[in-house]
């Protein structure tokens, strides 16, 4: 997984910037853990419960995107992807937009391991917040 924080030239705010593959988990980061420490803190706790067997899955929804954690790996993904509703509304996505040959978002998904999870939260962690 091939990752580069940087600083937004004009706002400042902390961007995470992603390979193709995993280019969801950019504005995951950004949108639902930005500089919060206590949402790195459930995250990390939810890696150690899921090592430990104290859960088998865990699925954490935030306004946008929701990530699963499991033994295997982790998924980050829209919420949109996940329901097929905007906002959580019921009604599935307009017919136009469905069509094949318009992509909301290509990719809506991405999964990695545990290990390399953790060790993205603790580098964003550093870079927004200054934790070691």
């Amino acid at each position: 997984m091939e990752y580069e924080f940087v600083h937004d030239a004009i706002t400042g705010e902390a961007r995470a910037l992603f390979s193709l593959e995993h280019e969801v988990i950019g504005p995951w980061m950004e949108v639902e853990v930005g500089h919060d420490v206590a949402k790195l803190t459930e995250l990390l706790t939810a890696i150690d419960n899921i090592e430990t067997g104290k859960s088998q899955e865990i699925l954490i929804t935030g306004s946008e995107y929701s990530v699963t954690l499991n033994s295997e790996d982790i998924s980050i993904q829209t919420n949109v992807s996940m329901n097929g509703s905007l906002n959580g509304s019921g009604e599935g996505l307009p017919e136009m937009l469905t069509d094949e040959h318009i992509h909301l978002d290509q990719n809506e998904i991405a999964a990695c391991g545990l290990d390399d999870f953790r060790a993205l939260l603790l580098s964003w962690g550093q870079f927004t917040n200054g934790l070691s």
